[in-house]
């Protein structure tokens, strides 16, 4: 059983390597290294069979650094050159982590990627180009400023209700919970003929989606993770979600939030998962990530969150001993 500590924020990756051309670097085609000539398993009624435990961690960061530009791939000794420094640091942070207090966690609680996506991306995110998340529209920015004025204007340990939904253990939302972090980067997924199980380790955050073609819930009714339908396009499994809580957040979008995920076998062990989130009253355009999930030698154990949660209780404790 695992206990429920605050995770550290995401940290930017940072690699000091010789350029090489983009030019002179060959791109595999697969995130999967052992794809080769395979056709997809099929379920006992025809459809792609994603059943299983999936590993998401990896060493790739989600968006472009700045020392590569406008470079889309890493050459060979580049990649060599990172995989080692992320399997050689003694605290288990990712390479670049510019951080030197020791953490809150034990290495070996950690659970950073040591690899970099199969197709050598510098980012995650795949669209736009440059592998950044768009700017900030005027009305996200007038909310992120919003934010910032509520977040400097009441003492952070006023209420467990100031914290963050992750902190709280309710749920680490969408796509959030199916993206990279620290530690629980595991999902497993069930099909029947007319449902998809996606269930999460991070927070035992469980969805269970129809395939059978039903509308979307009443707008008027939100969830914090919102509302999601499956449907198939071809041998690609396809989520789109909707009616996500005024009280959810992604990057600063809630309750306008458009969501749609994309599932693909792409080797015998791998799945190509692709999101991309549409808010106008966020961003000033969509943006896709795209990553692989491999597949997983061990089961999705029990994350019992609320019952080892000591961490917002000494996130609370620590910070009103202090208050003048």
């Amino acid at each position: 059983m695992r206990i429920c500590p605050i995770v550290p924020p995401i940290v930017a990756f940072v690699v000091v390597v010789m350029l090489t051309p983009q030019s002179s670097i060959s791109q595999p085609q697969s995130d999967d290294r052992n794809a080769g000539t395979w056709a997809p398993p099929r379920t006992a009624w025809g459809t792609p069979d994603f059943q299983g435990v999936w590993d998401y961690k990896t060493a790739t960061p989600l968006e472009r650094p700045d020392e590569f530009e406008d470079r889309e791939f890493l050459s060979e000794e580049e990649v060599a050159l990172y995989e080692h420094r992320a399997a050689t640091r003694a605290d288990g942070r990712p390479p670049d982590d510019p951080r030197s207090a020791p953490s809150v966690h034990a290495p070996e609680w950690l659970d950073y990627g040591k690899r970099v996506v199969g197709t050598r991306r510098t980012s995650l995110v795949r669209i736009p180009q440059d592998g950044r998340i768009p700017l900030l529209s005027e009305e996200g920015q007038r909310r992120a400023a919003a934010r910032r004025t509520a977040r400097q204007s009441h003492a952070v340990a006023d209420s467990h209700q100031a914290r963050s939904l992750w902190e709280r253990c309710i749920t680490r939302g969408l796509p959030n919970g199916m993206m990279p972090a620290g530690y629980n980067n595991n999902v497993q997924l069930l099909q029947t003929p007319d449902t998809v199980v996606v269930f999460n380790e991070m927070i035992h955050d469980a969805r269970i989606i129809p395939l059978d073609g039903r509308p979307h819930i009443d707008g008027t009714i939100r969830q914090w993770r919102g509302d999601s339908r499956a449907s198939w396009d071809g041998d690609t499994l396809v989520l789109e979600t909707s009616n996500f809580s005024e009280q959810a957040e992604f990057r600063g979008s809630n309750a306008n939030l458009y969501l749609v995920e994309r599932f693909t076998r792409s080797g015998p062990d791998t799945l190509t998962y692709e999101f991309t989130v549409t808010d106008p009253t966020t961003w000033t355009s969509p943006w896709t990530v795209t990553f692989p999930l491999t597949r997983a030698s061990e089961p999705v154990y029990e994350y019992a969150c609320h019952e080892g949660n000591q961490g917002l209780l000494n996130i609370l404790t620590v910070a009103r001993s202090i208050e003048p």
